[in-house]
Formats: C-alpha cells, sequence, structure tokens
C-alpha cells in the first residue's frame, strides 16, 4: 500500500505538502504511520480547518435566500447583525495581523462579506425608526459608508489596538446574540432565521475550539469561538422550540421595543330609533279623533 501513497502525482504531493507539511505528510500518507498522534491531530485539524472554511463560504447564503425571497427580514434583528460583523471583522484582521494559518480564520472573511449584505437588506427591507424616513438609497449609501470607515480603520490602526478590539470581541459576542435571543423569546417565532445557518454554526464553533488549540493555541480567540459556541446553541434550542410557530399578532403584541399607542374611545351611539307608522287608511276617519300621532319607539 505505501508503494501506491509514495508515487502519488506530483500535484498531489504539492498539495498535501502545502497542507500539512513535509513531515505529516511523509508520516501519514506516504508511510501510513497513524500511530503518528501529533501529525494526526495536526492532519484533522487542517482538514476541518479548510472544510470550515469552505462551508463558511456558503453558510449564510441560504439566509439571504430566505430575506429575498420574502422580501421582508421580519424576526431578524439590526443590532445583532451589525454586532456579529464587527466581530468576524476584527477576529479576520487579529488573525490576519498575527500571521495565523489561513486555515484557522479564513471562514472569518466569507461570513464578513455575507453579513454586510444581510445588514444592508434589513436596512432595505425593515429599516429602524431612525432611518425609516430616509429613502432606501439613502440608508443604503450611509451603510455602506459605516462599513467603509471600519474597514479601513481595521486596516491603519496599530496591532496593539487591534489586540485589545479582539478582546472586546467577547462581550460583542454576548451582545450580538441577545437582541436576536431576546426578540425570538418575546415574538415567539424566529421569523427568517435560518436553521441551517444556526446549525452550522454551531457546527463550526465546535471545529474551530479543536482547531484553534491545535494550530493557534490563543487563549482570546479560543474563549470567544466557546461564548459563540453557547450563545449558538441556545438559538438553537429557540429553532427547536419556535419551529412552525408565526409570529404573535401585531396589533396584540406590538412591535418589539415600541410601546402601543392609545386607541381612541369613541362614545356609544344609540340604538333607539323612533318610528313614524302612518294609518293603514289615510282616507278613513279614526275612531278616536284627536291630534293624537300613530307612533311606536322601537329600541
Amino acid at each position: 500500500m505505501t508503494s501506491i501513497t509514495r508515487s502519488l502525482p506530483w500535484f498531489v504531493k504539492d498539495l498535501g505538502v502545502s497542507i500539512v507539511g513535509e513531515k505529516c505528510y511523509a508520516s501519514i500518507v506516504e508511510n501510513l504511520d497513524f500511530s503518528d498522534v501529533e501529525c494526526l491531530k495536526y492532519s484533522l485539524s487542517k482538514g476541518l480547518g479548510l472544510g470550515i472554511v469552505v462551508g463558511g463560504s456558503i453558510m449564510k447564503v441560504p439566509q439571504l435566500l430566505l430575506i429575498v425571497s420574502a422580501r421582508s427580514a421580519r424576526g431578524l434583528s439590526l443590532t445583532a447583525y451589525v454586532l456579529e460583523t464587527l466581530s468576524y471583522a476584527i477576529t479576520l484582521a487579529y488573525s490576519y495581523r498575527n500571521g495565523f494559518p489561513f486555515s484557522t480564520y479564513g471562514e472569518n472573511f466569507f461570513l464578513t462579506i455575507q453579513n454586510v449584505i444581510i445588514t444592508l437588506l434589513i436596512v432595505h427591507y425593515n429599516p429602524p425608526h431612525s432611518l425609516a424616513a430616509r429613502s432606501s438609497t439613502q440608508r443604503t449609501i450611509l451603510a455602506l459608508q459605516a462599513v467603509l470607515v471600519f474597514g479601513v480603520a481595521l486596516v491603519v490602526l496599530p496591532p496593539s489596538t487591534i489586540a485589545a478590539f479582539q478582546l472586546a470581541t467577547l462581550p460583542l459576542s454576548v451582545f450580538s446574540k441577545l437582541p436576536q435571543i431576546r426578540q425570538n423569546h418575546r415574538a415567539h417565532s424566529t421569523g427568517q432565521l435560518s436553521a441551517f445557518a444556526v446549525i452550522s454554526q454551531i457546527g463550526g464553533c465546535l471545529a474551530r475550539l479543536f482547531t484553534t488549540a491545535t494550530e493557534v493555541g490563543d487563549p482570546i480567540v479560543s474563549a470567544g469561538f466557546a461564548l459563540a459556541l453557547a450563545l449558538n446553541v441556545i438559538l438553537g434550542v429557540q429553532m427547536w422550540m419556535y419551529w412552525g410557530k408565526q409570529e404573535k399578532d401585531e396589533l396584540e403584541a406590538g412591535p418589539i421595543g415600541v410601546t402601543d399607542e392609545k386607541k381612541p374611545q369613541w362614545p356609544p351611539t344609540s340604538h333607539k330609533v323612533e318610528v313614524v307608522i302612518p294609518p293603514s287608511s289615510p282616507g278613513r276617519a279614526s275612531p278616536r279623533p284627536g291630534n293624537r300621532r300613530w307612533s311606536r319607539k322601537v329600541d
């Protein structure tokens, strides 16, 4: 069997060496030495990392399709997506600036782009009250300007500041999920939230904990993934609890965060109608002469 693995085409060997390195490629692939625990763990970590990067490139696509097909972002929290996008972008900049392997953070690049698009769609279909008076074009331009300013800041800021931002991703992870969790709980519905995206994030966080511990060993990054895992599990439980349930009637529950306006109280109308019934034979004389009118009071 080793005679086959040692005579693989050059492009296969080059690809394998570029992923796991010369030493581990020779041990695992050419010599089939599966007792080499160190190389086995490293190879598994690399495989998981690349799989997460590929999965991350399409993770939010179902969510995008749900919004576009429904032409609505009902049930999605704008605050949650803004904070989550900031967290992804900061982790991307921190990992790149520290020279971490791309397989340990590459999905953040794709998730940042997808989250920016989803955020723009939320602003377009379900704008917050502060932007509702503006046109769709104005809202989109303002959102793109904010994205551009923050992106330039992550490029030009010194590494020490980026490291401080990475610490800030821990509370960002909490605050990015809490609005969505709270909104789901109050509405008893997950709206247009994609089950595929939630389940993929749970699996991705589990795998990232392993790859980060194996290849990077950064406790800040590991803590961020552990916290994100716990919050995504809560979202997954809500998806299971509220599956198939529609959002509460808006007249009963009202929009989240907005106080219901008092309905005008109209005075009750009277239902008493007085009907005048003329005599059946106008030409005949009345048996009781007088000026009394024939009438009946009908309630």
